[in-house]
């Protein structure tokens, strides 16, 4: 039987981080963080949870969370991780990542007797603070089952959807989804206001209306959100809007699937959301 999981590592404290850590050190797990940006750590630490100053004293944690930015941050995390041998102990990566880079390490975790879960999230700061995130869980069942405790604490719902990468493919067909819609809002403003439309009679008809959509309902979120960004010292390369439409047209091309759209969206939403949130809104581009 296997012992069971009371102790927490976890990386990256920025928009998303923080609050999982927030939340986990809350449930009462037993929480030591690390993030390389100076001073990120107060907060949580004065919640009760422990800072250390590098990735590896992360190693002795029975689970590992990683919020980190990108593939590459998640590899080298994990790499001080493994090199302290122990063999039954989880990884969470709730870094968005590429699928076949969670396949990899999945497979790489495994041959040292550590289960490991791609379980990318949706649903922003705000229901990350709340625990309400939407996990997207790819990884074997019984591991899922194993980690189910923890991944309850910040989700809900916690959803398998199938093997290592199925959780990350799922992530990026949301962002794909998300950020169309998006465009496609946007655009629609702009034919509205050049015809006269005020901006929040526009999306009032939508909401009883085909065209609804939380994107319209919403359409703050991303300017709540650039703005934590900007204060977090966020690159707007490492932003949702820039890197994971670069990360679905990079993973359709190594699968070899056309994505045309996804293709014209890297290129062209990050500029829209950064003149929105930073307020310099061209001219014919109403909101």
């Amino acid at each position: 039987m296997a012992a069971p999981l009371t102790s927490v590592g976890l990386a990256g404290l920025g928009n998303l981080g923080l609050p999982l850590a927030t939340s986990l050190v809350g449930a009462g797990w037993d929480l030591a963080v690390h993030d390389p940006v100076a001073g990120r750590a107060d907060p949580v630490v004065a919640l009760g949870a422990t800072a250390v100053p590098e990735a590896s004293g992360l190693a002795d944690r029975d689970v590992l969370v990683l919020a980190v930015p990108d593939d590459a941050a998640v590899e080298q995390v994990l790499s001080a991780y493994l090199a302290h041998e122990r063999p039954g102990r989880g990884v969470i990566v709730h870094s968005t990542v590429l699928p076949r880079t969670a396949t990899r390490l999945a497979e790489l975790a495994a041959g040292h007797g550590v289960d490991l879960l791609d379980a990318p999230v949706s649903g922003g700061a705000e229901r990350a603070a709340t625990g309400t995130l939407t996990v997207m869980t790819g990884g074997a069942a019984v591991a899922v089952e194993r980690l189910r405790p923890l991944l309850d604490t910040v989700g809900d719902p916690v959803l398998h959807l199938g093997p290592a990468g199925a959780g990350s493919a799922a992530k990026l067909a949301n962002q794909l989804t998300m950020f169309a819609n998006l465009a496609g809002v946007l655009e629609a403003i702009d034919f509205a206001t050049a015809h006269g439309v005020e901006t929040d009679a526009l999306l009032a008809a939508f909401e009883t209306s085909l065209g609804d959509s939380w994107v319209a309902r919403n359409l703050d979120f991303w300017d709540r959100t650039a703005a934590a960004y900007d204060a977090s010292g966020t690159p707007v390369r490492d932003r949702p809007w820039s890197k994971d439409l670069a990360e679905v047209v990079e993973a359709a091309r190594a699968a070899d699937v056309p994505v045309p759209l996804a293709g014209w969206l890297a290129r062209t939403v990050a500029a829209r959301v950064e003149e929105r949130a930073a307020g310099a809104v061209p001219a014919g581009h109403g909101s």
